[in-house]
């Protein structure tokens, strides 16, 4: 079946000396994967690599056979040109970041049309903007709801947040938050892109890093902990 569809890049691994295996979250059809030919070795090799960049938004052409194996293009182009997400060094590492994550938790190959253009235009936010330190750890929280496992927030006055049952609770369990974490955590519920500047210490930052990768651990099976987590803890130190 021939498909027109964008697609956000999650990953890109070099297969042999010339090709490449790139894994796309699309639009029309959620997860899939491409065998791209030759990626290294025409004349406009580096053009075509720089298609593939961690979460690159693509309008692409491709032919889906839709049998488990790898997918082939038929044209690909920039869907929205990033003018700073890829120069810029605190923006470049939130994308590796942020596609690792991505990697391990779209997990099941199926339509997410919610939350692709949350993606698209959380990423056209971020490329237009300055103040980022803390749009990974929004993003990470916001992407929960779209995965099925937002924290439940009708009892958020409670003083713990019991990371496995995903609720706030009177009791600290073993499993739940310090009432500290806690709290930082919910102030985390309570940020939004354009209102998020200098809330956090770098400290605190890290704390919730932590706190997210827990929580994404606990909820999805198989998941497992970025490479570029400590690139990311370093950048932001």
């Amino acid at each position: 079946m021939q498909v027109k569809t964008k697609a956000i890049v999650i990953s890109s691994l070099k297969f042999q000396e010339k090709s490449l295996i790139v894994k796309c979250f699309t639009l029309s059809n959620g997860l899939k994967s491409y065998f791209v030919r030759d990626a290294f070795s025409s004349r406009k090799a580096s053009q075509k690599i720089a298609y593939f960049q961690p979460l690159s938004i693509l309008e692409i052409e491709a032919v889906h056979k839709n049998k488990g194996t790898l997918e082939n293009f038929k044209e690909i182009k920039t869907a929205v040109p990033f003018q700073t997400i890829h120069t810029d060094i605190f923006k470049s590492t939130i994308v590796m970041f942020l596609s690792e994550m991505l990697h391990y938790s779209i997990q099941e190959e199926e339509k997410n049309e919610p939350l692709f253009v949350f993606l698209e235009t959380a990423l056209t936010w971020l490329d237009h903007h300055d103040e980022i330190s803390n749009f990974h750890l929004i993003l990470l929280l916001e992407i929960t709801k779209y995965l099925g496992f937002y924290p439940d927030v009708s009892e958020i006055d409670l003083p713990y947040f019991e990371m496995k049952e995903g609720i706030f609770t009177p009791f600290h369990t073993s499993t739940a938050l310090s009432e500290h974490e806690t709290n930082l955590f919910k102030k985390l519920i309570d940020l939004r892109l354009d209102n998020n500047d200098k809330i956090f210490h770098v400290v605190e930052r890290q704390i919730l890093l932590r706190i997210m990768i827990d929580f994404y651990s606990a909820h999805l099976e198989g998941f497992k902990r970025p490479k570029s987590l400590d690139i990311l803890k370093e950048i932001f130190s």
